[in-house]
């Protein structure tokens, strides 16, 4: 990204989490939601000049990072526009931790296909597809895994974390989401991601 595009996201960012984190429902809630953001901020910042990304995941990786800090400060039960939309819709509780992990998995697969794809790690579509996908179940299992180990430790006071609602199949289509996430990121951004990566590719070859 050009430096001022780079201000541009690095301000929605900051101002978003300092939002996020004044006066929020739960601050240990707060921090096991948001910090993955944070982690991605760090990693961005340190292989920026190494490993640049490409506009379109860097934009991603803003809303999913939004995604994250709007639901650390409200908890994901809690987000009062989706409380309006359930009232609206019929919902029997508030979605907001379905969108959540639905950009689990959508955002995840253009960072693995990027990497995948400029590490030269698959070759074939066909297979580059399958396993980003997979790669995305791993990671949505993984914070499944994550959630469970929190409640163990934590017991009652985890539920603001878990953001169960008392659905006995939460973590299952937290995990279908996450799947559909990958598979119409890579059904809809494909293309678009193909043209900047050969952008990237073509920049980075000749500052070497």
């Amino acid at each position: 990204m050009t430096r001022s595009l780079t201000a541009i996201w690095l301000i929605i960012f900051c101002s978003v989490l300092v939002w996020s984190a004044i006066s929020p429902r739960d601050y240990p809630t707060w921090v096991l939601e948001v910090l993955p953001a944070v982690i991605a901020l760090i990693i961005m910042a340190s292989t920026r000049k190494t490993f640049p990304l490409t506009p379109l995941l860097y934009t991603l990786i803003l809303i999913h990072c939004v995604i994250l800090m709007v639901g650390g400060h409200y908890t994901y039960a809690e987000v009062p526009a989706f409380d309006r939309l359930s009232e609206l819709l019929g919902w029997e509780r508030n979605n907001y931790d379905k969108l959540g992990h639905f950009a689990q998995g959508f955002t995840p697969a253009i960072v693995a296909r990027e990497i995948l794809i400029r590490n030269e790690v698959v070759n074939g579509r066909v297979w580059l597809s399958f396993i980003v996908v997979s790669i995305c179940l791993a990671v949505s299992a993984f914070y499944e895994l994550i959630e469970w180990w929190v409640a163990m430790l934590y017991g009652g006071s985890a539920e603001q974390f878990l953001g169960t609602q008392g659905y006995e199949w939460d973590t299952q289509s937290d995990m279908g989401l996450a799947m559909l996430g990958s598979i119409i990121a890579l059904s809809t951004l494909s293309a678009l991601h193909d043209r900047q990566l050969k952008q990237v590719i073509n920049q980075n070859n000749k500052e070497v």
